[in-house]
């Protein structure tokens, strides 16, 4: 403030030193020429070398690992990592291609599809996982497949289903058009995206922690389904897959 009023004097012609400045508002002098003043940071060899030695054996180790094997504090040994470029650098996988944060409505079919993946109740043969594929204009269930296993294989198999139910044979599709899902594992696995990218369908995903924005999905997970299994089910668990499929949907 004082440099500033000064020069703006000096700017009008009024030469008063920064000293008479200083003493008519009370400020102190030094703090007006004080210029902070920091030291570049230093590396104590005591801890570098021995932290060099060990991720030159072993590059993956981050700097929890090497703390804890050295017994050194993990913050010296991140300050350390960071100040000499020793960071474990995670590879890019790509970007996913996200929601637009706009009304999403389908206004024909073929437009876009959802799937998604679910456990259910089997009986006696346990929890099974459940893949079904929807339209999201005519909210028709277009595909589905059970499985013992919830791998990208269940994905693929309701997904081809429903490819079939929809155009009569699997292959690829004339048009491309989108297919929701969430980010679960199956969904963004190298097996099931390549397979959705050889018939010629775009993948998007959800926001994360959005599930509403696959509720067209959700829906048949919840209810429908747990009507559809009970006739398959002891009478005793029916109503216990009912609020079981509506808790893991």
């Amino acid at each position: 403030m004082i440099l500033k009023l000064h020069q703006g004097l000096r700017e009008d012609g009024l030469q008063v030193s920064i000293s008479q400045l200083c003493t008519w508002f009370g400020v102190a002098r030094r703090s007006v020429y004080y210029r902070p003043t920091k030291s570049a940071p230093r590396v104590n060899p005591a801890f570098a070398e021995p932290i060099k030695k060990m991720i030159e054996e072993q590059p993956s180790f981050g700097y929890r690992t090497v703390a804890w094997l050295l017994g050194f504090n993990k913050n010296t040994v991140q300050r350390i990592f960071q100040l000499n470029g020793w960071q474990v650098r995670k590879r890019a996988i790509g970007m996913r291609p996200r929601i637009q944060a706009l009304p999403s409505v389908a206004k024909a079919p073929n437009e876009r599809w959802s799937t998604d993946l679910c456990r259910v109740w089997a009986g006696r043969d346990g929890w099974a996982s459940l893949a079904l594929v929807i339209d999201c204009h005519t909210r028709e269930l277009l595909g589905w497949h059970l499985s013992r296993t919830g791998k990208a294989t269940t994905a693929a198999c309701a997904l081809e289903h429903a490819l079939i139910a929809r155009f009569g044979t699997l292959g690829r599709v004339n048009q491309e058009f989108l297919l929701r899902s969430d980010n679960g594992l199956v969904f963004t696995s190298r097996h099931y995206t390549a397979l959705v990218r050889s018939y010629g369908l775009k993948q998007e995903f959800i926001t994360p922690h959005c599930p509403q924005q696959t509720d067209v999905i959700e829906q048949p997970l919840s209810s429908p389904l747990a009507i559809f299994m009970s006739p398959y089910l002891p009478s005793a668990k029916a109503g216990y897959a009912s609020a079981c499929v509506a808790s893991v949907a």
